[in-house]
């Protein structure tokens, strides 16, 4: 146990020199990357919790003609816009549901591209940076030791915020192509749901005017 907190302090200490030896591209890196990953998270939770893929199929068009059985977000769902009685008004609703749900999505995963995007942006400005202080350090600099170490110092500088960058956008890269996913499947099953939806109501609204007709006839 000694051990292991031997090395998780001895970890702690590497990882703050490095931090301090990245420069002041650090902290922007840092907070781009808990945004990213914050938004991510948000996402793949609201996504879950739309439940679009815990309830089968089956079972949600049986939802359909028995509003009885209704549970969770996918019976609420059905309440909505199947409250319409004719196939504008339930078109009207499914629209509504499409700017309420997606559009929160497509501003989430977009700003996560944007922190993806500027994570080795921040980056490559500390390597600008931290090779502009070398060539100072050697531009300046009268030889020896105090030289060298001002020289390795901006050649740390460049050489970490590059690679804090990278290894902030690769993970998000992923992450964001696995949420980018998710967030088609619940637009493929909105599209599916309405047009399932549509087609129950058409047949309803068919049988009915069909029984009216006969009924005047008989």
């Amino acid at each position: 146990m000694n051990e292991l907190l031997e090395q998780g302090r001895a970890l702690w200490v590497q990882a703050v020199d490095i931090w301090i030896a990245g420069g002041w591209c650090m902290p922007p890196i840092a907070l781009t990357a808990l945004l990213m990953f914050a938004l991510g998270i948000h996402v793949r939770f609201a996504l879950r919790d739309k439940g679009f893929q815990s309830v089968p199929e089956a079972t949600w068009r049986r939802w359909i003609e028995d509003r009885s059985g209704r549970t969770g977000p996918i019976g609420e769902l059905l309440d909505f816009v199947g409250g319409g009685r004719s196939l504008e008004r339930m078109a009207f609703a499914f629209h509504e549901v499409r700017t309420a749900e997606i559009a929160p999505f497509e501003r989430d995963l977009r700003m996560m591209k944007i922190c993806i995007a500027a994570a080795p942006l921040f980056g490559l400005l500390g390597t600008v940076t931290g090779m502009l202080a070398t060539f100072q350090a050697l531009a300046t600099g009268s030889g020896g030791e105090q030289t060298m170490g001002l020289v390795a110092k901006g050649i740390s500088e460049a050489l970490i915020t590059t690679e804090t960058g990278l290894i902030v956008a690769l993970p998000g890269v992923f992450f964001q192509y696995q949420l980018a996913r998710r967030f088609d499947a619940y637009k493929a099953f909105l599209a599916h749901l309405e047009t399932v939806c549509t087609q129950s109501l058409y047949r309803r609204l068919h049988r009915k005017a069909h029984g009216t007709r006969a009924a005047a006839t008989a």
